[in-house]
């Protein structure tokens, strides 16, 4: 009897991580669409949805997520901010998005260790794991950046100015709102 609520148990956590991936990559496909007009560059809410996810989540299950969307991308499906009819899948992906893309595994792993250290349930904490899974972000984007386009170029004009008062106000907003988040993903988890 002890076996077979043993196996049940783990059917039932199983189909419950199951439904959190696919909310997660749900979440990070609707978040990635949403735009909110600001100067000098809109924001989007991915890098949000992604930061959250690692936290919440926690370094596992938020890699399997993530891996998920990006799984869905590279076969062409719409999920990410800029992908539209012309531009999708790996072509997307190749383009200057790119290493933004790798960082949003690098910063989902890095988010998901570091709120099970427990860098999660303070706002302060939390700020500062977002800020790094920020850099996590930030740092292949712009290399990527580099090596498509040339060192030449105004590099961090195009991929890190425009986006920092924007990213700021999203870390701030995810600080405060991930304690919520984990206790929700606690629950959801069983």
């Amino acid at each position: 009897m002890s076996d077979l609520l043993s196996s049940e148990n783990k059917l039932t956590q199983g189909a419950r991580q199951v439904m959190m991936v696919a909310a997660g990559i749900l979440l990070l496909a609707v978040a990635a669409k949403i735009k909110v007009p600001m100067w000098p560059v809109p924001i989007t809410m991915g890098t949000f949805a992604v930061l959250t996810i690692g936290a919440a989540y926690g370094a596992r299950l938020g890699l399997v997520t993530i891996l998920g969307y990006m799984l869905l991308g590279a076969l062409g499906m719409d999920v990410f901010a800029g992908s539209s009819a012309e531009a999708t899948g790996l072509t997307y992906m190749m383009g200057g998005t790119g290493g933004y893309l790798v960082g949003y595994v690098l910063a989902t792993v890095i988010l998901g260790l570091l709120a099970q250290r427990g860098w999660d349930r303070s706002i302060g904490w939390m700020a500062l794991a977002m800020l790094i899974g920020n850099v996590a972000i930030y740092l292949p984007g712009l290399a990527w950046l580099g090596q498509l386009y040339g060192w030449d170029q105004p590099i961090l004009q195009w991929g890190l100015t425009p986006f920092l008062v924007g990213d700021a106000i999203k870390l701030a907003l995810a600080a405060v709102m991930l304690p919520a988040v984990w206790k929700l993903v606690d629950r959801a988890r069983g």
